[in-house]
């Protein structure tokens, strides 16, 4: 690892923090860049997300706009989550809470949700939204998805969305993924990966892993690492290739360093088609 793990983790809490406090603040954010698709947003605040894109009318349409409007993501992990009611389901990286709240609606009141998230101001604004939404199913913990505060074999589902991508230790989330998963947990994220060769430049530019691209992993390592901690019937699901322009929106004002500094001087040709937003999912196997 060429980038310092506590640089990279500072400056995900740094830039994630900048933008819920925007939203607690009252700046939201006009319009969406990445053509709805966006994992992150930029350093002005700009929503690239547009949860309006990666869910359905009907799983958004009883949310306040704020929530809604405060979605960071590359995808819906919902969408083959496959909840039932009772289940403990736990969301690594929640953010504002949208997923979550999704979650807590289809476990229903004997259910619960576990919002997991490192930023303070993250998980103030997520416990402002549990208010709105007045679901009593839902908590939010303060923690590392590298070191979950979850006791062993305590959760049915995870669910994640373009999270896993900015820990530099993803071996760590998934051993602990596995240890917090009952026997026959399931796995269901959404997230990056890489097809092909990717410039080793990109690696070593703190801001584009802040930006959801630079820690990306390639699709067979992910599926690898996942293996190697014991997961199973693993799959990737309706992988979306990035465009030129996506990319650009995605690293913010890091793409017009990197454009002179990475990758042949040209990030967007040399990344387009490359990257790809994903589903995963993998299961816990019964213990003997």
């Amino acid at each position: 690892m060429l980038i310092a793990e506590n640089d990279i983790q500072e400056r995900v809490r740094e830039r994630y923090g900048a933008i819920a406090e925007r939203h607690l603040n009252g700046i939201t954010p006009v319009g969406s860049c990445c053509g709805g698709s966006g994992c992150c947003s930029d350093e002005n605040g700009a929503d690239m997300s547009s949860a309006l894109n990666m869910y359905s009318p009907q799983e958004i349409r009883d949310l306040p706009p704020e929530i809604v409007g405060a979605t960071l993501g590359c995808g819906n992990p919902m969408a083959i989550a496959s909840l039932k009611a009772g289940e403990t389901v736990l969301d690594l990286g929640s953010g504002a809470g949208l997923d979550c709240f999704l979650a807590a609606r289809q476990v229903g009141p004997t259910g619960h949700v576990i919002g997991l998230d490192m930023t303070d101001s993250m998980l103030e604004l997520a416990r402002r939204n549990r208010v709105k939404v007045g679901l009593e199913n839902v908590e939010f913990r303060k923690g590392q998805i590298e070191q979950m505060p979850v006791a062993d074999a305590s959760v049915d589902v995870i669910i994640s969305n373009c999270v896993i991508n900015l820990s530099a230790d993803k071996d760590a989330v998934f051993r602990e993924a596995y240890r917090v998963l009952k026997p026959g947990g399931r796995f269901a994220v959404s997230d990056m990966v890489t097809r092909g060769a990717v410039p080793d430049e990109l690696r070593l530019e703190p801001d584009l892993w802040t930006g959801c691209l630079s820690g990306a992993l390639d699709e067979s390592d992910y599926v690898e690492r996942l293996r190697n901690a014991g997961f199973a019937e693993i799959q990737v699901i309706a992988p979306q290739a990035l465009g030129g322009q996506e990319i650009k929106d995605w690293a913010g004002d890091a793409a017009q360093a990197s454009d002179t500094s990475c990758c042949g001087g040209d990030l967007t040709n040399e990344l387009a088609g490359r990257i790809y937003s994903a589903k995963i999912w993998a299961v816990k196997g019964q213990e003997n």
